[in-house]
């Protein structure tokens, strides 16, 4: 898969003795870093909401990749108590955690709905949740050589801003496509707070972030145009997942730096660093996001 010498998985270094945790590996761009770090050799833990279907994604890895050494663990992200649950079992069960992938995420439901803990669900699952579990699971990284954790973000974090007075879309109307931009925009200012904290506090853990650009995934169930224009533009999942695998995996990927696709609008092509919204770069919005993160999820990041 080595494209005119563009960077794609069979330059992933070997992940022998390495373990890895991908959220939303049972399909799509989670299935392919997941199927990706199992073939060089990585403890790949993959934590599904659905363990029925997590089962399914482990045999397929399997049958590719005979000898992989797999396991499914379930993870509901719009349930506080199912992450802190996820993360006291995989504490039991591993004593190093060398990559968290945080891959799962909701696009553009037709309606607001909540999760479990009364969020809105798209900043509720796809920034709330991993907040939490990158908290939950913060010392085993820290402890952990090398450990690098990645947050997926998107192209339309540009869409989107941090609306404090009305985070949860409790008092406008509910746009389906800002609330989804500004989940994403919460991961990137997740990830630069995180690594400048982890910098601060002189630990060795690296917090980067990637985007698939246009690619075909289950997440697009709810958009009719995007499954529409599928055909046309959009990638497949194993190269969607490139710059999610660069960045986890890759030398001299750099704490604090985002990946994405390399052509035009970044829609597609092969890992590159990529710039993103000033918004998502604001130092105070990212301090007060944290602030708020830690009281909504009842996660602190103590050791931070």
């Amino acid at each position: 898969m080595s494209k005119n010498g563009k960077w794609t998985s069979e330059r992933i270094p070997d992940q022998t003795g390495r373990v890895a945790i991908v959220t939303g590996a049972n399909s799509g761009i989670g299935y392919q870093s997941a199927l990706a770090l199992a073939k060089k050799g990585a403890t790949v833990v993959l934590a599904v909401r659905d363990e029925a279907k997590g089962r399914n994604a482990m045999e397929q890895i399997k049958e590719e990749q005979p000898g992989a050494r797999v396991e499914v663990m379930k993870l509901d992200l719009a349930s506080l108590e199912s992450v802190r649950a996820f993360a006291a079992a995989f504490k039991q069960r591993h004593e190093r955690l060398d990559l968290l992938v945080n891959n799962a995420g909701v696009m553009m439901p037709p309606t607001r709905s909540s999760t479990a803990d009364g969020f809105e669900l798209q900043l509720g699952t796809n920034h709330i949740g991993h907040f939490a579990l990158t908290g939950l699971l913060l010392e085993l990284l820290t402890s952990t050589p090398g450990s690098r954790v990645v947050n997926v973000s998107s192209a339309a974090h540009r869409w989107g801003g941090i609306d404090f007075d009305d985070l949860q879309w409790e008092k406008r109307r509910y746009k389906r496509m800002a609330s989804y931009g500004q989940s994403k925009v919460a991961n990137l200012l997740f990830t630069y707070e995180l690594q400048r904290r982890l910098q601060a506090a002189g630990a060795e853990t690296r917090a980067l972030a990637a985007h698939p650009g246009w690619t075909a995934t289950n997440l697009q169930r709810t958009s009719g145009l995007f499954r529409a224009l599928n055909p046309l533009f959009a990638m497949k999942p194993w190269q969607g997942a490139l710059p999610t695998l660069y960045a986890a995996t890759a030398d001299d990927a750099s704490g604090g730096q985002y990946y994405g696709p390399d052509g035009l609008g970044e829609m597609r092509g092969y890992p590159r660093p990529v710039g993103s919204s000033p918004a998502s770069r604001d130092l105070e919005t990212a301090a007060r996001l944290w602030q708020i993160s830690e009281q909504l999820s009842g996660v602190t990041y103590d050791r931070l």
